[in-house]
């Protein structure tokens, strides 16, 4: 009896031949495999491809634009070094302050102070005490928090309109003590800001003179641009490590609810003292920065008016956000600048300097910034960041969506039995 076998086969006891299936290799633009490399690099790719193009960008930027928009981007990059201080304060941990004007003209005015050389004589003289000027800043940042500190007790212990209305008189305070106090503060004319120097590397248009950088002549701005890109990043990323520690959710846990934070164990007293104290550190950084690319420092920069600016960024950018504080922090610094570069072509506006039935550009941007705080108030409660993050509606998804404004909740109806 013969045996037959089938080479794709198996032969088992039972005398039937069980054929084996070998799969066909994958081709490589087959569906599945375009789907598996669009899952692996899509939304991770997307999610690093777009922060390391701003990166890029950035850092290509003194290569391209003028002084002028070099000036204005470190303007912007002052505020979001601030707003991020100033976000963490109210916008996370829930506290109002109307004072943080007043600790950006204590990093101002104490890198001034610790930087420059005392100078003149008899009731002209103005002091200082000549360090050098990486350590005159690092301790202007302390000096801030050191300010801070010293307001601590009472931004403990009070919270809301209270402590709004205890930090407003800071400003005041502030104002009066920059006026006088000339032998600091040099009085109503304001000081000269010495130049940033590390290392012998002055950030001024000489020392070295002639420096160029594939080929692009780099000045005092140029050099300066890199400084503020390098201070953002550190204070951004500070903002967001102390969100997502342990830190960040004890002060999120003292805006929602002050009963049950207290019931968790959470210091109440000490954390909003800490947090006002990281916010002043904040300003302190920003205000230093601002005097390093004013040149000089004067009372009329630290008014009540960039307090308000600076709760603007954070309303508009989104309260809680770091990324929404840092495009609310750019959009209300580029607005004033932008308009008044172009005042001469933009309608109803006025250039400085000039006279005219226009509005000023500095009222037209606040004018502005109040718009566009209504508008997020009433159709975006949660900011630009809230606007960044918002699901978007699938594809067959058609469920009626409800928009939510601030002070109304949505509520089902009760279905009707009879």
């Amino acid at each position: 009896m013969s045996d037959t076998r089938d080479t794709t086969g198996s032969h088992d006891t039972t005398g039937t031949v069980d054929t084996v299936a070998v799969p066909a290799p994958a081709a490589a633009d087959s569906p599945s495999v375009q789907a598996g490399w669009s899952g692996r690099l899509g939304p991770h790719g997307r999610r690093a491809a777009a922060p390391a193009a701003g990166v890029l960008v950035l850092l290509a930027l003194p290569f391209y634009v003028t002084s002028f928009w070099l000036q204005t981007g470190l303007f912007a990059m002052a505020a979001v070094i601030g707003a991020s201080g100033l976000n963490l304060l109210s916008g996370t941990t829930g506290q109002l302050s109307l004072g943080h004007a007043f600790f950006l003209a204590v990093g101002a005015y104490g890198y001034v102070w610790l930087a420059v050389e005392p100078s003149g004589t008899g009731s002209s003289s103005l002091y200082g005490l000549g360090l050098p000027p990486v350590l005159a800043f690092v301790l202007a940042i302390v000096l801030a928090g050191a300010a801070g500190g010293l307001f601590s007790p009472i931004s403990g212990r009070l919270r809301g309109m209270y402590l709004g209305l205890a930090t407003l008189a800071l400003v005041f305070l502030g104002h009066h003590m920059m006026l006088n106090a000339p032998q600091v503060t040099g009085g109503f004319n304001g000081r000269s800001v010495p130049p940033l120097d590390i290392f012998g590397f002055s950030f001024t248009d000489t020392s070295p003179e002639g420096l160029a950088v594939l080929g692009v002549p780099f000045g005092g701005l140029e050099r300066l641009w890199y400084v503020g890109l390098a201070l953002m990043a550190v204070a951004w990323l500070a903002a967001r490590n102390i969100l997502r520690g342990r830190p960040g959710r004890a002060l999120g846990a003292v805006r929602d609810s002050e009963v049950a934070a207290a019931v968790m164990g959470v210091h109440l007293t000490r954390y909003r003292a800490s947090a006002f104290i990281v916010s002043s550190m904040y300003a302190g950084a920003a205000g230093a920065l601002l005097a390093l690319v004013f040149k000089r420092v004067v009372p009329d920069h630290f008014g009540l008016l960039l307090s308000i600016d600076y709760l603007a960024m954070i309303v508009i950018g989104g309260l809680g956000s770091v990324g929404g504080a840092a495009c609310g922090a750019v959009f209300v610094a580029l607005i004033p600048h932008l308009l008044t570069k172009y005042a001469d072509d933009l309608p109803l506006l006025t250039a400085p300097g000039t006279t005219g039935s226009g509005v000023s550009p500095g009222d037209a941007a606040r004018y502005l910034y109040g718009t566009a705080i209504v508008l997020v108030l009433i159709f975006a409660p949660g900011g630009l960041a809230g606007l960044a993050h918002r699901r978007p509606r699938r594809k067959g998804d058609d469920s009626p969506r409800t928009r939510r404004f601030p002070l109304r909740t949505r509520t089902t109806p009760k279905e009707h039995t009879p």
